[in-house]
């Protein structure tokens, strides 16, 4: 019961023991105390601070690669473009080219089946000259292997003439 109802001499001895400790504390602990908790609140702070920086940096990186992969896509979209016209040239290019060379060896084939031919003609022209030559020789030698056949024929060539 004594606690319950304190006496004077313990109320005093706990005054002094606590503004003891209480000046031992403010003399040692609470600068210590109060620099580490200001420390540490600074640091919290800053760190709140580098994290909000960091975002924003984050934000501007992330806006910067949306910038840079819009701009790869514009580029790879011309690029693409390009090699398409470029195809799309290159064949109508190699289509007139084979045009061109296709008419061209058309025309020398037409040119040289034309030679031929008529080289042909001329050669079937030829034979024919000298079969018909040959057969008229033939012909004429037995119409005229007797003396009065080759008068016959004269007289004949002779009255052709006088009526022309």
């Amino acid at each position: 019961m004594e606690l319950v109802k304190p006496s004077i001499g313990l109320i005093f001895w706990m005054v002094v023991s606590f503004s003891i400790i209480l000046f031992l504390l403010k003399k040692f602990a609470w600068k210590p105390i109060l620099g580490m908790i200001k420390e540490r609140e600074e640091s919290i702070e800053n760190a709140l601070a580098a994290a909000e920086n960091a975002k924003e940096e984050m934000k501007a990186l992330q806006s910067n690669n949306e910038k840079i992969l819009a701009e790869a896509r514009a580029e790879r979209d011309t690029l693409l473009k390009e090699a398409r016209e470029i195809k799309e040239l290159i064949i109508s290019e190699a289509k007139t080219t084979a045009t061109k060379e296709g008419d061209r060896l058309l025309k020398i084939a037409r040119e040289n089946i034309q030679n031929e031919k008529m080289a042909a003609i001329t050669e079937l022209k030829n034979q024919v000259a000298s079969l018909s030559i040959e057969i008229a020789e033939k012909i004429l030698k037995s119409e005229l292997s007797s003396d009065e056949k080759q008068k016959a024929l004269v007289t004949n060539l002779l009255k052709d003439v006088n009526l022309n």
